[in-house]
């Protein structure tokens, strides 16, 4: 199936079954706010669900189910679901921690963590991909990942330190301006409330991070957990220890970065260059 396609699909079940709950929960007469109190899920989960912009995990039908005396109907509409449909598990779960952690930590070696990426720099990396994207995909794909950038500008944003390849603020991706673009992008970045930004240089002698990228996040209840990427998968990772050693090596690679000061020099001296 085409991936425009099968994007469509997906958002047309979402939609199905955010209706459902949207309809179950005025029947019981509640509010989206009671209802995510209700189940431990929280107001703009339930909002999201119910407009179809968030996947309804098993789980959470299943509570529905029980708590609306729906019998059942909400976990039979997601167990049935294509599978094709589905959002992939591992990216539902980091994509609902992103939205909700506290502290948030990126390492990145080869491109700008989403977070980061302004809309010309997006359309570059999904332009670069082999095979190659329809115009309409890569349209609903810049999409999705600027609006995941909602969280800068939060009310209560989360502590946010981006540590980047050196490699990736010189490379001109997209064109001389896009590559304009972004330096004075990760310049606004940078004064945000909260954001740390550091450039490792690439003639370092050391390097704590050489097994490639990863990101750190702590959730509200104080949780440490860590996510990686390679080109074919990705993986949260839960396990204390596991996520002990990328602490140590993220906590390393702060000192062997430029600071937060000195990157900004950078960033203004390649922005000066073009």
């Amino acid at each position: 199936m085409h991936p425009r396609k099968r994007q469509r699909k997906n958002a047309s079940a979402m939609k199905l079954v955010g209706a459902l709950v949207g309809q179950f929960r005025e029947a019981a007469g509640l509010t989206q706010k009671a209802l995510g109190d209700a189940v431990g899920a929280g107001e703009e989960t339930i909002a999201s669900i119910e407009q179809g912009r968030r996947t309804l995990k098993p789980d959470l039908a299943k509570a529905l189910d029980r708590l609306l005396e729906t019998k059942g109907a909400l976990e039979t509409a997601v167990a049935n679901m294509p599978e094709i449909d589905r959002i992939p598990v591992w990216a539902e779960q980091y994509m609902d921690l992103e939205r909700e952690a506290i502290v948030l930590e990126f390492f990145a070696n080869q491109v700008l963590p989403g977070l980061l990426q302004p809309k010309s720099y997006a359309e570059a990396v999904f332009r670069s991909r082999v095979p190659a994207l329809c115009e309409d995909d890569i349209a609903a794909m810049v999409q999705v990942r600027l609006e995941r950038q909602e969280i800068l500008h939060r009310k209560t944003p989360p502590m946010m330190s981006f540590i980047l390849a050196e490699a990736i603020v010189r490379a001109p991706l997209g064109g001389t301006e896009a590559h304009r673009e972004t330096l004075r992008h990760l310049l606004k970045c940078a004064d945000l409330p909260g954001v740390s930004i550091q450039v490792m240089p690439t003639d370092r002698a050391t390097h704590a991070a050489l097994d490639g990228p990863f990101v750190l996040l702590e959730t509200p209840d104080y949780q440490h957990l860590a996510y990686t990427e390679t080109q074919r998968g990705s993986q949260l990772i839960t396990d204390p220890d596991e996520t002990s050693i990328l602490a140590q090596r993220y906590a390393m690679l702060r000192t062997q970065a430029l600071n937060p000061e000195d990157t900004k020099g950078l960033l203004e001296q390649l922005l000066g260059e073009q």
